[in-house]
């Protein structure tokens, strides 16, 4: 398990984090086991912290502690469904999905009113819209030493 791509489960992000555990009691850097398993440094700190306080279980997953869906997983399968088949057989007058037209579906089909920005959520988690922009796209100019300030003569 090298440096996955997309949304993990928790049970996935468990095994990461135990796989990782070996690596850094064989001797592995925090930096490498970053490297290797595609997390941060700090993440990869967290983790070792973890290993040297409270050893291997304390790298094992908890229950979650943040607040349960509100649909239900047969729904979410149901949810995936609608969203393959288009926002046009769902009524609407193209075909192209935004997160309000999923939360006005979600509302009328399931009961459960969620604000857009969350439904944008939803989807990522589902693995149904990836980020539009990684993080890293912008890179700045390199600084060649020649930029030079310039005075508005007005």
């Amino acid at each position: 398990m090298i440096a996955t791509e997309g949304i993990l489960s928790r049970e996935e992000m468990e095994s990461r984090r135990l796989a990782a555990a070996t690596e850094l009691l064989g001797g592995l850097s925090q930096s490498k086991v970053a490297q290797k398993y595609g997390v941060s440094r700090t993440t990869a700190s967290r983790w070792a912290r973890a290993l040297n306080h409270q050893g291997v279980e304390g790298l094992r997953k908890r229950r979650a502690t943040g607040r349960p869906s509100r649909m239900r997983p047969e729904q979410l399968g149901q949810l995936r469904e609608i969203y393959g088949e288009g926002a046009l057989a769902s009524g609407f007058e193209s075909d192209r999905w935004t997160t309000s037209k999923l939360a006005h579906v979600i509302e009328q089909k399931f009961n459960v009113r969620y604000d857009q920005d969350h439904v944008g959520r939803l989807l990522h988690k589902l693995g149904l819209r990836t980020r539009r922009r990684p993080a890293s796209a912008y890179v700045p100019p390199a600084y060649d030493g020649a930029m030079q300030a310039t005075a508005v003569v007005g």
